[in-house]
């Protein structure tokens, strides 16, 4: 059994919050696209929890977490209620939620890619696994909300890139025994750095060379 970065308690509670903050990111999608309570509390349970579902079903660890712990469940539908009430105030932080939303990102990329390799997957599977708990949920949210996932949109700040460097580090660290707390921790904070370094200068992945295409290009609002 590799070594866990928190002991379980800490780790839930990391879990849960980063949870929370995707959710909120779900449930504020659902408001600009002007669905119901209902629509809400779906897209916030789906951001949250979609990517940790796909990868446990592919582990064959199942039920999910997501079916077992009535907290993974439940903080969903309080981020959707806040978000339902309160969704001009949450805008106004907007800044804050994606702070953590990165935190959530580089925590869920390496601990997905450990729980992958624990139940017998190889390096590689394991750090792409990891990439589908940090952004899995995300991808069917903008699925759902009838968008182009911002995974693939040339128009959005790197998403993919910190997760996968995350995942990648982690499994490097598997391949060469040497993943301990610390060198777990700092492939979360690198994965977080990058994040937010993406934002601040506005990284983006490049587009094919010389590409001629008809699609007329246009900036859209950060979801």
């Amino acid at each position: 059994m590799l070594q866990q970065l928190f002991s379980p308690s800490v780790q839930h509670t990391l879990d849960l919050v980063g949870i929370f903050v995707f959710a909120i990111s779900g449930a504020l999608l659902a408001v600009r696209k002007n669905f119901d309570v209902f629509g809400i509390a779906v897209l916030a349970e789906v951001t949250a929890l979609g990517g940790g579902l796909i990868r446990d079903l592919i582990i064959g660890a199942v039920p999910p977490a997501a079916f077992t712990d009535l907290g993974y469940f439940v903080t969903p539908l309080l981020a959707a209620l806040l978000v339902f009430f309160l969704h001009p105030q949450v805008e106004r932080i907007q800044t804050g939620v994606n702070v953590f939303d990165a935190a959530g990102l580089g925590l869920f990329c390496v601990t997905g890619t450990t729980k992958a390799y624990e139940y017998g997957l190889g390096l590689t599977a394991s750090a792409c696994l990891g990439l589908a708990t940090a952004v899995g949920g995300g991808v069917l949210r903008d699925v759902l909300a009838n968008e182009v996932p911002s995974l693939l949109r040339w128009d959005r700040d790197l998403y993919a890139v910190p997760a996968t460097v995350g995942a990648a580090m982690v499994a490097l660290c598997i391949r060469w025994d040497a993943l301990t707390p610390l060198t777990s921790g700092l492939a979360v904070v690198t994965a977080f750095v990058l994040r937010l370094l993406a934002m601040r200068f506005h990284w983006r992945a490049p587009r094919a060379w010389n590409r001629r295409s008809t699609v007329r290009e246009e900036e859209h609002l950060p979801v």
